[in-house]
């Protein structure tokens, strides 16, 4: 629903659009604009400052507003030419997820619907912090972050066996920034560097863009192969092998006690650093096996954020590890970003996590995406898909297509119906994993989906 302000700003544009008002033309005075819609001066002073913040508009000191060569312009986004064909590559559901349209169906994004977070708590914050001290909305954020959102967090990893102290834990724009922060600290380029395949598509995106030399470990449904593990450590010596250990993104499998404990003993022997990342931890109806935990943050380093808990729009990670190395990343994020993560992000965090809707909220939606994922499975093994797990949690199922059918070829048809998948082989290092498809459970509900899954494969096979 819109505001007065933004009824106000749109019937400018339609003047302006409509070519009643012309480049050069002077805007009706604030107080006889008013009278004519019906609104108090200050409203329609906001509607000009911000049409003038925007370019459309111009103030001339002690002569009004008006109109400017922009405000000339189409109301819909310029057209720049032809959309360049993209490549099926790590970034491919990244550009298709983000950039388009909101009515699209998107079951190859990453994330949850609104209607599934957890909004009222959300909106209680808000409103909470439009009362809080000024500095918060207006000075930059401490080096490690908010005490409050850490004492939280250092309390969650208390329950979970972890004893860390608040000198080994650094919150962090977001999660893809710790993530980044960790190899900018640890990795030069031509450093080799352990990853499953499959992987989170990103962590390729990222370790390419440091110039590391990737060496993908096939991923099985107890965790990595723990024999080509020990041969790459070996053969390679890597310096870093990043994971996620629980609910792992795409397959959705969880470590088993047997593996963790051999990778970690590898590790110790080969002197190799990991990379846990926990975003997916409150998924799951019980913990399974953490390598953090087992081995109490000492050459494991674990990275987490809200994202797909809280919200999306709300950025905010954290890094757990020794304390010389968080020492040596307070530094580095300093160095480029000049600060912790935004103040209000991590207040509005901790306000939601202190409260006790978040242990509820996480508890109702793993019900419901219990019934999601069973629901989705049943739909997809109509058409000839088949989950390659069925996962403990979680919101992703990993899917087989029918032989004789690549992914990305399907990816690219449904595109045109407006349907974003993720194809298989954007999550694999070693292109092995041309017949899968990452399904998000939450956003598989549209009846585009299956309609447009089964044109694909019929003319594709």
């Amino acid at each position: 629903m819109q505001t007065r302000t933004e009824e106000l700003m749109d019937a400018i544009r339609t003047r302006i659009a409509g070519r009643s008002l012309g480049v050069g033309d002077r805007l009706p005075s604030v107080r006889r604009f008013a009278e004519t819609m019906g609104v108090s001066p200050s409203t329609v002073v906001e509607a000009y400052d911000r049409l003038a913040a925007e370019g459309v508009i111009r103030a001339r000191r002690g002569s009004g507003f008006y109109v400017t060569g922009a405000g000339t312009l189409p109301l819909s986004i310029v057209d720049m030419g032809p959309r360049r064909e993209e490549a099926v590559d790590p970034f491919w559901v990244s550009r298709q997820s983000l950039d388009g349209d909101a009515s699209m169906a998107k079951p190859g994004c990453g994330w949850l619907p609104p209607d599934w977070m957890p909004e009222a708590a959300l909106r209680r914050a808000l409103r909470a912090l439009a009362r809080a001290d000024g500095a918060l909305l207006t000075e930059y954020g401490s080096t490690r972050g908010s005490p409050a959102l850490r004492r939280l967090l250092l309390a969650h990893f208390a329950e979970e066996g972890i004893e860390a102290g608040a000198d080994q834990l650094l919150l962090t724009a977001s999660g893809t920034q710790a993530i980044d922060l960790i190899c900018r600290f640890l990795l030069r380029p031509g450093d080799k560097v352990l990853i499953d395949d499959p992987c989170y598509f990103n962590f390729q995106a990222l370790l390419r863009a440091h110039q590391v030399d990737l060496i993908g470990i096939p991923f099985t449904p107890t965790g990595p192969d723990v024999a080509a593990f020990e041969n790459a450590v070996q053969a390679h010596r890597p310096r870093l092998y990043i994971t996620n250990s629980a609910l792992h993104n795409p397959t959705g499998a969880s470590v088993s006690p047997q593996t963790a404990h051999r990778l970690l003993r590898t590790a110790a022997l080969h002197d190799l650093i990991i990379v846990e990342d926990d975003i997916f931890a409150d998924f799951e109806p019980s913990p399974s096996p953490r390598l953090a935990v087992l081995d109490g943050l000492d050459r494991v380093m674990r990275i987490g954020s809200f994202s797909k808990t809280l919200s999306a729009s709300v950025r905010c990670g954290y890094i757990a590890a020794r304390p010389d190395w968080i020492e040596g990343l307070v530094d580095l994020q300093v160095a480029t970003s000049f600060g912790g993560p935004s103040p209000i992000a991590t207040a509005l965090i901790a306000d939601v996590l202190a409260g006790g809707t978040y242990r509820k909220h996480m508890a109702e939606l793993q019900q419901r995406l219990a019934r999601a994922r069973n629901r989705v499975a049943d739909r997809l093994h109509a058409l000839g898909l088949e989950p390659w797990i069925m996962p403990r949690g979680g919101f992703y199922l990993w899917c087989k297509l029918p032989d004789g059918l690549d992914s990305a070829q399907i990816a690219r048809r449904c595109l045109q119906d407006g349907v974003v998948l993720a194809p298989g082989n954007v999550f694999s290092v070693s292109q092995s994993a041309g017949q899968f498809l990452r399904f998000n459970v939450t956003q598989s509900d549209d009846p585009r989906v299956e309609a447009s899954l089964t044109a694909a494969m019929k003319t594709s096979g």
